[in-house]
């Protein structure tokens, strides 16, 4: 089929068939709307949860990513009524690209907080400058992928197919980016773990037995014998779950992208599913079940901490 015929296409039919669109098949009814169900559901649950623990900028960013899925899937499920929906491509390839980068800032906004706790001072950077170096970082790649989930929506009404290219190579340059962020960030956080571990295994005391530390001290205790509290290591493990999962998505979307529009990376829906919604949604539950609201009470504002 050449271009201009399929610019000219708008439905299924026969001159128009599901296999020439850019995905090349109908988006599975059942799936999508799971996740599109999953992510309302979730969404909910943050708006609530964070309104209670007074969690804002926390629930705000988690909240528009969830958001961004929701609608993402959304999307998908219009076009499995009609899979040369212009509306649904534009809808789905915006939300679906741009939501895990806010994820993504949810983590980065507890690691403040995470190096307060645990001991600034062994972190080689300050505190304060995790939100703003992690979190500009990830604004920037949404800026890109924005740009380029844009521009690749609207190349679908131009003859010219380098605008087309144009978006998918800024929607690869956005994902990597915020790749390489994560990156930093994991490294820079296993960094601040090993030092600490390492001062706590050095400075041993003479104490003997086990204590925990509440969540309503304002740092926490370093040494061979104090634990941290349950639910903040709980924290922490989801924490580096959603991370983990955010992280498999985006290396699973760099080549996904690079291969062009319609390559048969882009056409395999049931691998889509699994490494792009089904890490997301991992993740999206992980920050829902282990929220720092109830797990991490110095994040949250205005409130007295939850006793350990």
């Amino acid at each position: 089929m050449t271009q201009h015929h399929r610019d000219m296409c708008n439905a299924v039919s026969a001159e128009c068939p599901v296999s020439a669109t850019l995905y090349g098949y109908y988006p599975n009814l059942g799936a999508n709307a799971f996740f599109a169900a999953l992510f309302g559901l979730l969404l909910v649950a943050q708006l609530i949860i964070g309104t209670w623990t007074r969690t804002w900028t926390f629930m705000f960013a988690v909240s528009l990513g969830i958001f961004g899925e929701m609608v993402g899937y959304i999307g998908r499920l219009i076009m499995h009524r009609n899979p040369w929906s212009d509306a649904g491509f534009e809808t789905q390839i915006c939300c679906l690209v741009l939501a895990p980068s806010f994820l993504a800032a949810g983590i980065y906004l507890t690691l403040k907080h995470m190096v307060l706790y645990c001991g600034p001072e062994y972190s080689r950077l300050k505190a304060k400058w995790y939100p703003w170096i992690f979190i500009g970082s990830d604004l920037g790649s949404i800026i890109v992928q924005a740009i380029g989930g844009g521009v690749a929506a609207s190349a679908k009404h131009s003859t010219n197919r380098s605008l087309l290219t144009a978006g998918d190579a800024l929607i690869i340059a956005g994902i990597a980016l915020q790749s390489v962020t994560m990156g930093v960030c994991g490294v820079m956080v296993l960094d601040f773990f090993l030092r600490r571990r390492k001062a706590r295994t050095e400075d041993k005391t003479e104490a003997e037995g086990t204590t925990d530390t509440s969540l309503d001290a304002t740092t926490l205790t370093n040494d061979v014998h104090t634990k941290s509290p349950l639910r903040f290591r709980i924290f922490c493990w989801a924490i580096g779950f959603a991370f983990f999962t955010i992280l498999i998505r985006c290396l699973y979307r760099i080549p996904e992208m690079a291969g062009g529009w319609g390559n048969p990376r882009m056409r395999d829906e049931p691998v889509f599913l699994g490494l792009d919604g089904g890490m997301v949604a991992l993740a999206s539950i992980a920050f829902t079940v282990a929220h720092p609201g109830f797990m991490f009470s110095p994040m949250r504002k205005g409130k007295k901490a939850i006793s350990s």
